[in-house]
């Protein structure tokens, strides 16, 4: 069993600080600071160009690949670090849909994250082969799904909503029909236990910068199948994703096995932040991080709409159909919620209307939430969100 006030005190948050954007942005380790001095100093600066070899850096994208597959339920040796996940989504959509090159179309709802959407969108217009993107309601996905389906594309959590999508059912239909499926995990990993091997999904995609922590421009993360990883084919032909990139070959030919997934040299500035974390992680049983998050999650919906029934939920009422986050819809949100981070509670907005706040029971308890109940109660009875200050809309938001 997870002992979620020793995690409490491994995060660094300013005093008086209730953070329930974790969901957007990871708050910092304690741990990271030196991990990432470490290899600046010690290793970069120490052994320069020879850390890739006596760090260990060229090595830590499936090390620490195969430390998240752990919390996703992926077989070792099938999970790679590096990149972005836009990049990520491009490949996992490009090999799959060389799977099925008789077919079409691939299927997304508008639920997805946008850029999943427009990488698809790019990639569609780069193969030129009258693929047709189709995006349909989230409530309607399992009703697309049918013989001329190439590809189901899903983010398995919606990040306006948290609304959870049945991965292994999704996946079995997708199946019967055919098709593949990949599953954007962004909203996913970290926040509740995955399981891809028992859903049997093809390809999954993630981040790591969200839940796990690793920081603002963290590397995402690749996911495929062992029936898949010899046979599907990299759409971006990157050098270190090459059968021997220090051969310095013409031709490419792709990596065994997840290898030929990496494409670009390794962030190790950031990869030594997610090592940090991933020792916290390390320690975390994840079934009991879902059961205290819906706790959490369930003690907050009730406690905001006792006392606030100017916000209507707009998150799945019932807690085995979210993730580890809880919006709640309101005409001037933007405002409202700025009024809050003023006051130190964080979270953030979603256009068009949705307050949107992130649960995680490794730095975020019951306490956390009552203290955040009190904020927004005062907030919205007061109507403290009707100020000029608060309208003015930032970059991001």
């Amino acid at each position: 069993m997870t002992d979620f006030a020793t995690t409490k005190a491994m995060f660094q948050l300013s005093k008086g600080m209730i953070y329930l954007d974790g969901n957007s942005l990871g708050p910092l380790p304690k741990a990271t600071a030196a991990r990432v001095e470490q290899a600046v100093t010690a290793e970069w600066g120490e052994k320069v160009i020879t850390g890739w070899n006596r760090a260990g850096w060229m090595a830590q994208p499936t090390e620490l690949g195969d430390r998240i597959g752990r919390l996703i339920g992926a077989e070792p040796g099938h999970v790679v670090l590096g990149d972005t996940l836009s990049i990520k989504v491009y490949q996992a959509l490009a090999a799959a849909i060389d799977l099925v090159p008789d077919r079409k179309v691939i299927l997304t709802d508008s639920g997805n994250f946008p850029s999943d959407i427009y990488m698809a969108e790019g990639l569609i217009k780069s193969l030129g082969r009258g693929h047709e993107l189709r995006v349909v309601a989230p409530e309607d996905v399992e009703n697309h799904i049918n013989d001329d389906l190439a590809v189901l594309m899903l983010t398995q959590v919606d990040y306006r909503t948290g609304r959870l999508h049945d991965m292994a059912d999704l996946t079995a239909k997708a199946h019967a029909v055919g098709a593949i499926a990949s599953w954007d995990l962004a909203h996913t990993a970290g926040a509740m236990a995955v399981d891809l091997k028992g859903c049997n999904a093809d390809f999954a995609v993630g981040c790591t910068y969200k839940y796990l922590n690793a920081g603002p421009g963290a590397p995402a993360f690749i996911y495929v199948a062992p029936r898949h990883i010899d046979s599907c084919q990299p759409a971006l032909s990157g050098w270190l994703g090459h059968e021997a990139p220090f051969a310095f070959d013409l031709d490419y030919r792709p990596g065994t096995g997840i290898e030929r997934m990496r494409v670009g040299t390794p962030p190790v500035l950031q990869m030594a932040a997610l090592d940090a974390s991933l020792d916290i992680w390390d320690q975390v049983d994840m079934d009991a991080l879902r059961t205290a998050s819906i706790a959490l999650t369930e003690q907050f919906i009730a406690g905001v709409e006792a006392r606030c029934p100017e916000l209507t939920l707009a998150s799945p009422r019932d807690p085995q159909q979210r993730g580890s986050q809880v919006s709640f819809a309101f005409a001037h949100g933007y405002a409202a919620m700025q009024a809050c981070i003023a006051r130190n509670v964080i979270g953030d907005f979603r256009a068009p209307d949705i307050m949107r706040f992130g649960f995680c029971p490794l730095f975020i308890d019951a306490g956390d939430v009552d203290a955040a109940i009190d904020v927004i109660a005062d907030v919205m009875g007061n109507q403290l969100w009707d100020d000029p200050a608060y309208t003015q809309v930032a970059r991001v938001t």
